[in-house]
């Protein structure tokens, strides 16, 4: 069968990247032919560069620090960041040409695919997503033989963010799908609560995939062993988190390394244009493969923590949603791990070890769970 996969827009965004090539993988697995809508990121509108162009002369006029001007990159600039995950996306993951715009969504109907697959990642989150009637197969219109189901979709958040149109709208399109799976517990009640349908709570796809696929990998591009111990994937650098990493450092007696760039653009701009371009996705899997110890406020941080049976503490942050972080965890008994920056004491945390038998025994069973609901709707 042929089955078009959207997610959202490609980005230098190592968990979007991989969750993307793990549901094409597992379905090529499973015999189907599976194409990812290739998406163009869209660039910050004009009306956030006058506002950040603005906010920076005034913090620079008033002598509260150096900053620099532009903290976008332009269209070179941005291909040189996303060197790395770009050749990755080419060499691994089968797309359809690149769509400049949501309008482009229409033109999927003459391509001949037999199913439309949506997710995973936060693909029903308005935020993130220009028109979230795409996301809800709105191009494909009436068309009953064309098959509709989403996998490991998630709302990114606990809370309903559509506008009363909205909810309308994609109801009215969730209502004419086959099969409905999120990848939140909180996703299956805002689906019965708010678009009238029911939906299952499955796995990320990155947990369908072993690792040894991923090690496959690393080893194909001959990434080196990093020097260093405890894994620091931590996206917010705020100082508080910066001092949850340092005591765990020292705690544990671990040398903190990094899969990140050394800055990036918004900071830095142009004059460290090196220092902000990001590593391989191979270089960002081996990070788990090295490490004794990670700490994380990334959710597919933690799942690979998790794919790799590495002793992890995950970092919570509310602004970005908690809901996700919450119901991983919740499957494999692990919600101890989670924290937020104003934990009171972590150290009987990290200490305590994490039964990883227990883990992939639950993880292998939510695996036959998650193929089977994929092998019924697509039938």
């Amino acid at each position: 069968m042929k089955i078009g996969i959207i997610t959202l827009p490609f980005n230098t965004n190592y968990g979007g990247i991989l969750q993307a090539y793990a549901l094409q993988s597992a379905l090529k697995k499973m015999g189907h032919e599976a194409i990812t809508i290739n998406r163009k990121t869209e660039g910050m509108p004009l009306k956030m560069k006058v506002l950040s162009v603005g906010r920076r002369l005034l913090l620079t006029a008033s002598g509260k620090k150096s900053v620099v001007i532009r903290t976008w990159p332009d269209k070179n600039e941005d291909l040189i960041i996303s060197g790395h995950t770009n050749r990755f996306i080419t060499e691994n993951i089968k797309t359809t040409p690149q769509f400049k715009s949501e309008n482009d969504f229409s033109m999927l109907q003459e391509q001949g695919f037999e199913a439309f697959v949506v997710g995973s990642d936060q693909v029903w989150r308005p935020k993130y997503s220009p028109d979230i009637a795409n996301h809800f197969l709105g191009f494909v219109q009436n068309k009953k033989n064309i098959k509709r189901v989403s996998y490991a979709a998630s709302f990114g958040v606990d809370n309903w963010e559509y506008t009363e149109e909205q909810t309308k709208k994609c109801s009215e399109l969730a209502a004419q799908f086959n099969a409905i799976s999120v990848r939140e517990d909180s996703g299956v009640i805002l689906c019965n609560k708010h678009l009238g349908v029911k939906a299952i709570r499955v796995i990320d796809p990155t947990l369908l995939i072993d690792k040894k696929e991923y090690i496959a990998l690393v080893e194909r591009d001959k990434i080196p062993k990093f020097d260093g111990t405890l894994l620091n994937y931590v996206l917010d650098r705020a100082p508080d988190k910066q001092a949850i990493i340092h005591g765990i450092e020292t705690q544990l007696n671990l040398k903190t390394f990094s899969t990140m760039p050394e800055t990036s653009f918004r900071e830095s701009g142009k004059n460290k244009l090196q220092q902000c371009v990001f590593p391989p996705v191979t270089s960002w899997i081996r990070g788990f493969m090295d490490a004794d110890f990670v700490v994380t406020d990334s959710f597919h941080g933690t799942v690979f923590s998790i794919i790799f049976n590495k002793p992890f503490l995950a970092i919570g942050n509310e602004k970005r949603g908690m809901s996700r972080f919450v119901s991983l965890l919740r499957i494999f008994g692990l919600e101890d791990r989670l924290v937020t920056e104003n934990t009171p004491e972590i150290s009987g945390i990290i200490k305590t070890p994490i039964d990883f038998e227990k883990v992939n025994s639950i993880l292998n069973t939510e695996k036959m769970l998650t193929m089977k609901f994929l092998n019924d709707a697509l039938k």
